[in-house]
């Protein structure tokens, strides 16, 4: 159970600590690429809670999402910082996170 909670809590604060960088984005490309960063890190937090409360099979489908929508987001994140958006420092920070996340989520799946 604290693994689950510890999923939760890192991907909150990745999600929280997202909002003022994308709020630093190009205009134009904020409304796009940001809504896109930002919907996606809402995704893996709100399929995590569900995933938490799960008690079937529909918890390994929700870890699969979740995966995936990581891999989205590394997606995301890594054409932020090809486009200048995010400071090499900053993606580095994203990346080391989103990889604790999916080490945690790894371990919870087992």
């Amino acid at each position: 159970m604290e693994d689950k909670l510890i999923v939760f809590q890192k991907m909150y604060d990745l999600v929280k600590d997202t909002y003022p960088v994308i709020d630093r984005f190009p205009k134009a490309h904020k409304q796009v690429l940001g809504k896109e960063i930002e919907e996606t890190c809402l995704k893996i937090l709100t399929n995590i809670i569900k995933a938490n409360k799960s008690r079937t099979n529909e918890r390994f489908e929700l870890q699969i999402c979740i995966s995936d929508e990581l891999d989205c987001l590394r997606i995301l994140i890594r054409l932020s910082k090809d486009l200048k958006y995010i400071s090499i420092k900053q993606y580095l920070s994203v990346s080391e996170r989103l990889n604790e996340i999916a080490k945690l989520l790894y371990s919870w799946s087992k």
